[in-house]
């Protein structure tokens, strides 16, 4: 499998503490990756520190480059893209235009334009595409307010969607879904990975992950505990001891 991205003895650190403690992952591409723990394990962490929004030590390798001396947007341009937790849609934009605004790469001429032109007409082949992966395209003309809570979820996913990234980093996708719309969204996930977008997904939702992954890393204080498949991982006792077996399933 082709490589898109590795980390090699990433930490993030915040003062003393290690949210993120010299962890190796890797995500091949056309592959859903899963990534969970429990709560305080350092998921977030490390999207956020992939994705270059907080430092980190070590090493991060993304389409054959090493980007952890790059800022945030300059991994993006490369096709690193990310769902944030908080979904804060622009209610007063039609689901269409709030994907537009996740398709849109700003350029200094693109601004003198827009000033001039305000009004122009936008390629909208990508806002469209995304829009058919997540099987939304039927919501386009709608609001956000007009529509229920999973389609909301994804919408703030087809933005990210729209900018055409090789990987999505998911910052908890499913929270706030019910059991029928959180396998409803597991589907339009394996929709986005076979239309050629490769996943890394943090969630809670065990239910969620198993069911749709290809492959789980498991962390607990920031440090990897286990990593296979979701049967492999489910059957780990370092697992279930790190969930207690809690409700999520394990």
């Amino acid at each position: 499998m082709t490589e898109l991205l590795r980390t090699e003895s990433m930490s993030v650190v915040y003062g003393g503490l290690h949210a993120v403690n010299g962890l190796d992952l890797r995500v091949d591409e056309g592959r859903l990756v899963g990534l969970i723990g429990p709560n305080g394990a350092g998921k977030t962490s490390f999207i956020d520190g992939i994705s270059g929004f907080t430092r980190t030590q070590g090493a991060i390798h993304f389409r054959g480059k090493r980007v952890d001396r790059e800022p945030a947007h300059r991994r993006a341009r490369l096709g690193l893209g990310r769902t944030w937790q908080s979904l804060e849609l622009f209610e007063d934009l039609t689901v269409r235009e709030n994907l537009q605004v996740g398709a849109e790469r700003q350029t200094v001429g693109g601004f003198l334009l827009d000033l001039v032109r305000p009004g122009r007409q936008r390629d909208q082949s990508d806002v469209d595409w995304a829009l058919d992966v997540l099987g939304i395209a039927h919501l386009a003309d709608r609001l956000p307010t007009e529509i229920s809570h999973g389609q909301r979820k994804l919408v703030g996913a087809g933005r990210t969607l729209a900018a055409r990234p090789a990987l999505i980093c998911m910052d908890e996708p499913a929270a706030g879904l019910d059991t029928t719309e959180s396998e409803q969204f597991g589907r339009r996930l394996r929709r986005i990975v076979e239309a050629g977008v490769s996943i890394l997904l943090v969630d809670h939702d065990m239910g969620l992950v198993m069911g749709v992954c290809d492959e789980v890393y498991v962390i607990e204080f920031g440090t990897r505990i286990a990593h296979g498949t979701p049967a492999q991982v489910v059957a780990d006792e370092r697992v279930r001891a790190a969930y207690l077996g809690t409700k999520a399933g394990i």
